[in-house]
């Protein structure tokens, strides 16, 4: 005698969109498990045969028969689609409309720390750059036509698709450590050369491989916030060290941590003010290093765009002890979306870095590495760099003339020798902070200098970029931010 066909249990609701991506058995699978999970529907509890709940539901039997399978490996029915299925013992929640969410143990202290960076809010992605967003190269002048060819080349002739070197294409490492020793003075071969996916990284790499948790860290104030959030995930304790006109404050940091274990400084173009490090604040920074045993951060991260002369040499350069970890980048220089960077280390350190470079995420794209390294390789990326240089010169003299014309007094700037912004000055007692608020709204980005400072200013300031601008649009910023000011 035929059996008669179970019914549908009554809170068992299940509408199917034919229009939707997810496949129908998988519509019909999540309907039945959230239904079984919620207590809509007791176990024990009878489930149509895949025929009727096909006829009911207007799909094919197979589709019902996928569902009932899934559901079956997954612990939550018994039985089988073709014999009787019933819904099984399993624990239910409670209606997630009907409980409370628990929170979560959360981060950990270190982990606080870092989200309370001002890093933090790139991790929710940036918009695109408008005046005067720091640190954007010009984009409209870079040479997307030849790159597009080098990249075909690679592809049709050498594509690189095997796993690679942690430490970096053999290539692109070869031209770097060219670069470095005829632009910045550095004393490097290749096996020194470490690749990164951008400057971050490489801070991150060096903080990691260099840190123990606790650690004292010198850290230039203001300074880029990037490299303090790398260093605070390290678990580095920073020491924050006054800038002045001769750079980084040797002498004051000495007394506020002589047992420190890393310095990091920006000395050929400090972040964010500008400042060129003297030739005896080197010198004493690499003393001090040699004489405690720790090492000094190099970022050199836009030291290619000078206008008053030739770039300064690096102070890796300089480095008799095999103290300095240089850190460079490929983002400000070309195009940021190339997360291309590297690190020049001792040689006593490059197996423990290439081991960190592997842990970290493997290596970097060799597909880009390669790209680059026939770019650099060809003479492409000095001709860029050259004119890119004259571009920037004329685009800063775009901006200063602006700022004068349309603030005056208001906003104080000085042309700035090297790199690709400069800070504008706010009368004292005037609240960046606020100020950039207002330039904000107006659709002008100029960030506070406070932003960067772990210690309040003495005078509140603005940074404003300008190598990433048409003329035009420098000169209607300048407006917009006179209007902020008010």
């Amino acid at each position: 005698m035929r059996r008669p066909h179970a019914k549908r249990p009554a809170g068992l609701f299940l509408p199917l969109d034919p229009a939707a991506a997810t496949p129908l058995y998988r519509q019909l699978y999540t309907g039945v498990r959230e239904a079984i999970l919620a207590g809509r529907v007791a176990p024990g509890s009878g489930l149509p045969s895949s025929r009727a709940l096909a006829e009911e539901l207007g799909v094919s039997r197979n589709t019902v028969i996928l569902a009932f399978d899934q559901l079956a490996a997954e612990g939550y029915v018994e039985g089988t689609a073709r014999s009787g299925t019933r819904v099984a013992a399993v624990p239910v929640n409670p209606p997630a409309l009907e409980r409370p969410r628990r929170r979560g143990p959360g981060p950990s202290v270190r982990g606080r720390a870092i989200a309370a960076t001002p890093m933090a809010a790139l991790s929710r992605g940036q918009t695109p750059a408008v005046p005067f967003r720091a640190g954007v190269p010009a984009l409209d002048h870079f040479p997307v036509s030849l790159w597009s060819r080098l990249t075909a080349r690679r592809w049709r002739h050498h594509p690189a698709l095997e796993y690679g070197d942690p430490a970096g294409y053999a290539p692109l490492r070869d031209a770097i450590a060219e670069y470095v020793r005829v632009a910045r003075g550095a004393r490097c071969v290749a096996g020194q050369v470490i690749v990164t996916g951008g400057s971050q990284q490489g801070v991150d790499l060096a903080a990691r491989v260099l840190l123990d948790p606790g650690d004292a860290v010198w850290m230039e104030d203001p300074g880029y916030t990037g490299a303090r959030t790398a260093l605070l995930a390290a678990g580095g304790r920073l020491v924050p060290v006054p800038v002045d006109a001769d750079g980084l404050a040797v002498d004051q940091a000495e007394r506020m941590a002589p047992d420190a274990r890393m310095a990091y400084a920006s000395p050929s173009h400090q972040f964010p003010l500008g400042i060129t490090m003297s030739a005896g604040r080197r010198l004493a920074l690499l003393r001090w290093a040699a004489r405690a045993g720790a090492w000094v951060l190099e970022d050199d991260y836009d030291s290619e765009f000078r206008y008053d002369a030739r770039p300064l040499a690096s102070l890796q350069g300089m480095d008799e002890e095999g103290r300095v970890i240089y850190v460079g980048t490929f983002s400000k220089t070309l195009f940021p979306a190339l997360r291309l960077g590297y690190l020049i280390v001792p040689p006593e350190l490059v197996e423990a870095f290439r081991a960190a470079r592997a842990v970290s995420d493997r290596h970097s794209p060799t597909m880009d590495q390669a790209v680059l390294a026939d770019f650099l390789a060809g003479g492409h990326f000095a001709r860029h760099v050259r004119r890119m240089r004259r571009l920037y010169a004329e685009r800063q003299e775009v901006l200063v003339d602006a700022v004068r014309r349309s603030l005056g007094d208001r906003l104080r700037v000085v042309p700035s020798a090297a790199g690709m912004h400069l800070v504008g000055w706010l009368e004292r007692g005037q609240d960046d902070v606020e100020v950039s608020a207002r330039a904000a709204a107006l659709g002008v980005e100029a960030a506070p200098l406070s932003r960067y400072a772990m210690r309040r200013p003495e005078r509140g300031g603005l940074l404003l970029g300008w190598a990433g601008y048409a003329p035009e649009a420098i000169r209607e910023g300048a407006e917009r931010l006179g209007a902020a000011l008010g």
